[in-house]
């Protein structure tokens, strides 16, 4: 095989290892307020919002150490140790204790701040300026297959359950464990590269992430590695693009916890109220597989960047999120229990309901490829340091907005995102606008980017 074809081998291979993770981990946590409430009664006392809570805290600290992480032992095996912690916190569930529950809980936040640094450098190394692009929508799309797969279980398996027996539970987590594992063990299939320079060249990359059997180099490059993402953190390309990196943030609490709870709490949709929310996931994720495959295919065909790209996320966007306000009721994301008889500006629509799903999954693939591949393409050098403050900032944002929305009515929560879309896509004009010059200065051909 040739080396543009193993590289091209592990990327799919990272994708479809992301998606059975994912598919186990995301099916967890949308069953696992359902189950906890079954287990309230019992001894065991977790809230799921707390560990939510957890996670997020835990993993935006964790990205400050993680590039520190991966350059010690590697891009490989910092993904396959962190699939393992994804694992036991599914397992968790098997036969739950509070205990557990919340240590799995900053586990994995540790253990997720490590595998996506890890996942920035596997497919920067993969990848260079012509095939970035086309490898940030490949890598996208398959793992975007978890939504599909998790939520076609919310919506047959579970659809009318009131109560989970202790059976079920044990079942469909022992089943979950198993998947997550299967995702982990096919890390190993990927492929390393070879290291094609003449000995003596300086690369800045080998000095970070470069394999060494001394532990006092690996220490090295585990310091230089944090240095270096403090370093990263503010340049200039990096504080723009974190304006966009926290729009992604908020976008991904509110299509994740948020749309699915305002669905669920509109007493107009009957009966299927609860089951919409796994429709409602399964068309984000047609909508993100869509939008990966289709800007990973046309990634070299394209003559002007990313920036269509983004300018279409944005005002996909925000046509979702101008359907949503006529749609929803104002107070559905604080609803009790009960729901609410509130109507918006029309009477909730389902079909207008599931449109916006899939507008928010499409909108939300074409800010997070480009941005992808925007960092692969700008830091090749500095991977694993420039993916972990784009996961720092993103999970901040993201627990910011989990923490706000138990509170905001929904326009408030729909302004806000406005106005940071708004902001970050100019940001990511400019810093592309520089990207473009650079190749032009080296003189690339812009449209391979």
């Amino acid at each position: 095989m040739s080396s543009e074809g193993k590289k091209l081998f592990n990327i799919i291979i990272l994708g479809i290892s992301f998606m059975f993770i994912f598919t186990a981990f995301q099916s967890c946590g949308n069953i696992a307020q359902t189950v906890i409430t079954n287990l309230n009664n019992t001894d065991f006392h977790g809230s799921g919002y707390t560990s939510m809570s957890i996670i997020y805290g835990v993993l935006s600290a964790s990205n400050l150490i993680s590039p520190s992480l991966v350059a010690i032992i590697g891009p490989q095996f910092s993904m396959v140790v962190s699939g393992m912690f994804y694992s036991l916190y599914i397992a968790v569930f098997i036969q739950p204790a509070t205990w557990a529950f919340y240590t799995a809980s900053v586990l994995i936040g540790i253990a997720a701040a490590v595998l996506w640094t890890a996942q920035g450098n596997c497919l920067t190394e993969n990848s260079d300026e012509n095939t970035i692009g086309r490898n940030s929508g490949i890598f996208w799309a398959l793992l975007q297959f978890s939504l599909i797969f998790g939520n076609l279980y919310i919506y047959f398996a579970w659809q009318g359950k009131t109560h989970i027996s202790e059976s079920d539970r044990r079942t469909v987590f022992i089943a979950l464990t198993v998947i997550s594992l299967v995702g982990t063990v096919l890390f190993f299939l990927i492929r390393k590269q070879e290291d094609t320079k003449a000995p003596g060249d300086d690369d800045s990359t080998n000095e970070i992430l470069g394999e060494s059997s001394s532990a006092r180099n690996k220490m090295m490059r585990a310091v230089a590695a944090f240095k270096k993402s403090i370093t990263l953190s503010f340049t200039k390309e990096m504080l723009l693009l974190s304006v966009t990196t926290a729009y992604t943030g908020l976008v991904l609490t509110f299509f994740s916890g948020v749309y699915g709870t305002c669905i669920g709490a509109v007493n107009r949709f009957g009966s299927e109220e609860k089951s919409l929310i796994g429709l409602s996931g399964i068309f984000i994720g047609v909508g993100e597989i869509l939008g990966g495959g289709i800007f990973g295919l046309l990634s070299k065909k394209s003559r002007f960047g990313r920036n269509p790209v983004v300018m279409l996320g944005i005002l996909v966007h925000f046509i979702a999120f101008y359907l949503i306000f006529f749609n929803m009721p104002n107070d559905a994301p604080i609803a009790p229990m009960e729901g609410t008889d509130q109507v918006a500006f029309m009477i909730p629509s389902k079909e207008v309901a599931m449109l916006c799903s899939f507008l928010l999954g499409l909108g939300d693939s074409c800010f997070n490829t480009q941005l992808l591949s925007i960092l692969g393409f700008l830091y090749s050098e500095d991977s694993a340091p420039a993916f972990a403050i784009f996961k720092f900032v993103q999970s901040i944002c993201a627990a910011v907005a989990y923490f706000y929305s138990n509170y905001f009515l929904l326009q408030w929560q729909l302004l806000i995102m406005v106005i940071v879309g708004f902001f970050g896509t100019i940001t990511f004009f400019t810093v592309e606008w520089g990207a473009a010059a650079a190749l032009a200065a080296r003189g690339s051909d812009y449209s391979s980017i």
